[in-house]
């Protein structure tokens, strides 16, 4: 059997990684900018994580959750308390898609309503809410093909109101920074008016914060720059460092009722070990502040560079956009200077490092990055 043919790969064999860097299968050693699309919050193989996760399945990985699970109740505290959100509950998925799923079904339930507004070259995971942000025609969620979906200009609050104002939508649902639609941030102003119509109009707001989240903005979470409170927060990628996890922060205007939401294997054990080790390492190694502090160092440094056309982004969350495609700067940075980058669209850079990036590393990488933009 082959594997279906769906993602275009690089011919290199990744096989361990430690801090920022990983390695081939020849020894050969990378600086890695990406984490698998913002995944590796507090690098490769910390020493806690493995040993949490080590200990964890060598007790116990999985039972059903028709029993308690104690673990379950420490990450929802710990996550309240890290975060600013200890009067939110949690509900514990397996990813980003499939929770902006329950978020969504939580929002229908809350106000009877069918119809979400979403934004142009969102990304909201692979099922209802897919792939707006893609260039590729035959990719299209079904959703939006049979008018369930609005989507709307970023920044553009005057549209949001008319729309809101029929009084027929469900939710709103909105990156805290774009991520596959290329590093675009919402402004400040306009989340604040997105709250005060939402709220005005019953409408849920919904802060898809699966790649700005985490602690990768330089906050906690990247609306908290906006100063504003979302009722539906779906987190997923940072949370687990590589263990698929994902998860809904449910403001206190939601009741629970059983049987409203389910899984499987959401918030299994192991799952749960992954997100306290992270917690304690995000916590006790300030990476949040990490991220703010090279984050902003990395911004004011590329914007140095006349190559670029526009740098985007807030802290270890960066867009580098150019006038011509990237794909040859990307494949020169992997095969010729060993560095991972991420890409948006044709014309956009991603960077998505691990927020325990140093500046060292980040020198490096922008002395690697100008050789590349010279010879080009």
């Amino acid at each position: 059997m082959n594997l279906f043919d769906v993602y275009p790969l690089f011919d290199i064999n990744i096989v361990k990684g430690k801090g920022c860097y990983v390695w081939d299968d020849k020894g050969v050693e990378y600086l890695d900018l990406y984490g698998g699309h913002a995944v590796i919050s507090i690098g490769h193989s910390h020493p806690h994580y493995v040993e949490m996760i080590s200990k964890q399945v060598a007790k116990l990985g999985f039972y059903s959750n028709s029993v308690i699970n104690k673990l379950q109740q420490e990450v929802a505290s710990r996550l309240g308390k890290i975060s600013g959100y200890d009067d939110y509950s949690f509900f514990m998925v397996n990813s980003g898609a499939e929770a902006n799923e329950n978020a969504l079904k939580l929002a229908s339930f809350h106000n009877g309503r069918t119809r979400v507004v979403a934004f142009n070259k969102a990304f909201h995971g692979r099922t209802s809410l897919a792939v707006e942000a893609t260039d590729n025609p035959k990719i299209v969620a079904p959703i939006n093909a049979n008018g369930h979906v609005t989507y709307l200009a970023l920044n553009d609050i005057d549209a949001v109101k008319a729309e809101l104002q029929k009084e027929d939508v469900c939710a709103v649902i909105i990156e805290g920074i774009q991520g596959v639609g290329g590093v675009q941030v919402p402004t400040n102003d306009f989340m604040k008016e997105l709250r005060e119509v939402c709220t005005a109009t019953s409408t849920i707001l919904i802060l898809d914060e699966i790649q700005s989240g985490y602690g990768r903005s330089g906050k906690f979470f990247a609306h908290q720059h906006s100063d504003i409170k979302p009722d539906l927060i779906t987190v997923a990628k940072g949370i687990g460092n590589g263990f698929p996890i994902g998860g809904v922060l449910i403001s206190p205007l939601f009741t629970p009722v059983y049987g409203m939401l389910g899984t499987t294997f959401g918030g299994n054990h192991l799952a749960c070990a992954a997100a306290l080790a992270v917690m304690d390492v995000i916590e006790e190694d300030h990476l949040v502040r990490n991220a703010s502090r090279v984050g902003s160092y990395l911004i004011a440094e590329l914007k140095k560079m006349p190559q670029i056309k526009e740098v985007r982004g807030e802290g270890l969350m960066i867009g580098m956009e150019f006038d011509q495609p990237v794909k040859d700067i990307r494949s020169k940075l992997i095969y010729d200077y060993k560095i991972f980058t991420g890409a948006s669209g044709t014309n956009v850079i991603r960077l998505l490092p691990p927020l325990c990036l140093t500046i060292a590393e980040a020198n490096e990488f922008l002395s690697r990055l100008r050789k590349v933009l010279v010879a080009s």
